[in-house]
């Protein structure tokens, strides 16, 4: 008798799969760990935790994708096989500044090894670095200040390892700093080739080269003990490192032929993958414990200058700080909320189960704590033993105490620029109702706040400058509106239907982000509460037409990074940042890029985990920060 049952069809695979596949293989290869774990999602490449995380490639993929995706593999697979971890550890300079320039150097050095022995390698690191800086946006820098230097040096660096010039998007960045580090440093840049693969050898040139460039400083006691045990044997070598390179090129060698053997092994289709120059989801190549953020280095002399007072208002007076239900008749508020939750009903059970999971892990770290020996409450077997001895004992109760989670208030800062109209503000409204709800019944307090301008191009401040004969270099010419939707100490039922405002027609304008993040930092800093977590949510740079038209390109730009390093350097204010199809990462230290609205509410739920499984740090000081004023 014949069956009806009809056998399963295999699910068919993702078109990327077979690349994905070849690329896993080659890392591995590359790499010399056979067992390490690959993974790819929409987050900042890199490793992590012992895994390789790298972009996830598009369905359609082009030759330019393909190679990208394929430079992060390498860079990854490089710095796992030619980089030893405990020697860049001694070698690593105390300086921030200092750090991130060596951090820079150490990657463009064993990037370059890789791409010395391989062709197809090197094609695929210089695609993945022209992407980076293009999404960086450094074809557009014009200011030596807004420039990192760590990146330049790094393409520098590269281009005398490898004779490779830098990228096309990188080419304004190295020509801002070429002079300067040639004047003062070209020697030691000469110097990097000879001991290609000596690591540490080449970290004892690039601390020279700092110190041309007047960043150098103290290395740990660590490193010093090190250095006076091989100190006599190394000055009794060559500065050609031929003993370094001997002992490094075996391995090289071995890295190269395991890649060419790996890839014979690979179908046809992903071995073409893996030769071909190559991703669209690059967002940086910083690899390594390297958290510094991409900040504009000065010369010793200038360090203490501050960066900032230059900025300042034309005029405050037209500024405003308003609650949400001032911008909106309480009937219109309640219909706007009614179309957002309209918008997002699909989105909504999504996010809740992230906040639901966040709200699990929070609850799970509270220290459950009890009372006992009470007279009511839940009755203690443990103490039955004494009522088994003594009949007329009386039964001994005990009650849970209430307990507050770490005592911690968490800002969220909503950019309300006209560039987030649509998908973008609707989504960030969603998910910011639906953690702070989920924060709320943790015992965490939630602050919900929005910037934008009263105006496009200006508004009464342009008008007075006007009327004053157009004085030079006025400053921001716009007046400021910063929305209050959810104060910290309002329940989260009375502040529910604010979110809708940002539905509202033409809210939506101008962004200018330094000035709104110092107005919520400053409104942390007034809290109670222990601990204080800042999560900024924006869509770009900063931008107000008027104030840029007569004021330098780079004026509110500069003002932010400013603004972020005092918070990051001086604030007991845990900052963090997430960009929606910008780049946010050249700004905040502690910040991650999306790609797609939708995948907001799945990072904000997850930085915030990560945030509450840590502990609060001591580094930074816990005094204020020094105050700044804004003359009018």
């Amino acid at each position: 008798m014949s069956s009806n049952i009809k056998p399963k069809t295999p699910a068919k695979e993702a078109p990327t799969e077979p690349f994905k596949r070849a690329v896993g293989v080659c890392l591995r290869a590359i790499a010399g760990r056979g067992d390490l774990e690959v993974s790819y999602a929409a987050e900042r490449p890199g490793l992590a935790g012992g895994k390789a995380r790298l972009p996830e490639p598009p369905r359609r993929l082009s030759e330019r994708e393909a190679a990208i995706v394929r430079g992060h593999a390498d860079s990854i697979a490089l710095k796992l096989a030619c980089h030893d971890p405990a020697v860049h550890r001694k070698l690593t300079p105390g300086g921030q500044q200092a750090r991130a320039v060596f951090e820079a150097v150490e990657q463009a050095r064993v990037e370059a090894i890789g791409a010395r022995r391989m062709g197809g390698v090197k094609r695929n690191l210089s695609a993945m670095l022209d992407d980076r800086f293009h999404r960086g946006k450094f074809d557009e820098i014009t200011d030596r200040a807004d420039a990192p230097i760590e990146d330049a040096l790094a393409m520098m660096v590269r281009e005398r390892l490898t004779g490779e010039s830098p990228p096309a998007a990188a080419r304004k960045l190295v020509d801002l700093w070429r002079p300067l580090i040639e004047e003062r440093a070209g020697k030691d840049l000469d110097r990097l080739e000879r001991v290609l693969n000596d690591q540490r050898r080449f970290g004892d040139v690039v601390h020279d080269l700092l110190d041309c460039l007047d960043m150098g400083e103290d290395r740990s006691s660590e490193a010093d003990e090190e250095e006076g045990e091989d100190g006599d044997e190394d000055s009794r070598k060559d500065e050609q490192g031929q003993d370094g390179d001997s002992a490094d090129s075996a391995d090289s060698e071995r890295m190269s032929m395991e890649a060419e053997a790996s890839a014979e092994e690979l179908p046809d289709s992903a071995s073409e993958a893996v030769d071909a120059p190559a991703a669209e989801m690059a967002d940086d190549a910083e690899m390594g414990d390297s958290e510094t953020a991409a900040e504009p280095w000065r010369p010793r002399h200038q360090r203490n200058e501050p960066r900032g007072p230059d900025y300042r208002p034309f005029a405050t007076k037209f500024d405003e700080t308003v609650g949400a239900e001032d911008l909106c008749e309480a009937e219109e508020l309640d219909r706007l909320r009614g179309y957002l939750d309209k918008q997002l009903s699909h989105l909504q059970g999504v996010v809740a189960r992230l906040a639901n999971r966040l709200q699990r892990l929070l609850l799970a770290q509270q220290n459950r704590a009890w009372e006992f020996d009470l007279e009511e409450g839940l009755l203690d077997p443990a103490r039955l033993s004494r009522v088994i001895v003594d009949p007329l004992h009386p039964l001994s109760f005990k009650r849970e105490k209430d307990t507050n989670f770490r005592d911690t208030v968490v800002t969220l800062l909503l950019d309300n620029s006209g560039s987030m109209r649509g998908r973008p503000i609707t989504v960030a409204a969603t998910c910011a109702d639906i953690l702070a709800r989920t924060l709320e019944r943790c015992g965490v307090k939630v602050e919900i706040l929005g910037f934008t301008t009263r105006a496009w191009k200006g508004g009464q401040s342009r008008e007075s400058w006007l009327a004053q004969g157009k004085p030079a270099n006025p400053g921001r010419l716009n007046d400021l509106r910063h929305i209050i939707y959810k104060a910290a100490d309002a329940p989260w039922r009375r502040a529910r239907k604010n979110l809708g405002l940002m539905m509202r027609e033409g809210l939506l304008k101008e962004n200018i982000d330094g000035e709104a993040l110092d107005w919520a930092h400053k409104r942390l800093l007034g809290r109670p509460e222990t601990r204080k977590i800042l999560m900024m949510i924006s869509d770009g740079a900063p931008v107000d037409d008027s104030t840029l038209s007569v004021n330098p390109g780079n004026y509110l730009e500069r003002h932010l990074r400013w603004v972020i390093e005092d918070i990051e350097t001086r604030s007991p204010v845990e900052l963090i940042a997430i960009g929606i199809g910008h780049d946010v990462t050249r700004y905040y230290r502690r910040a991650v890029t999306i790609v797609d609205a939708e995948e907001l509410g799945g990072v904000m739920t997850e930085k915030l985990a990560e945030l509450f499984e840590e502990h609060p740090t001591d580094e930074r000081p816990a005094r204020a920060p020094r105050p700044r004023h804004l003359n009018a």
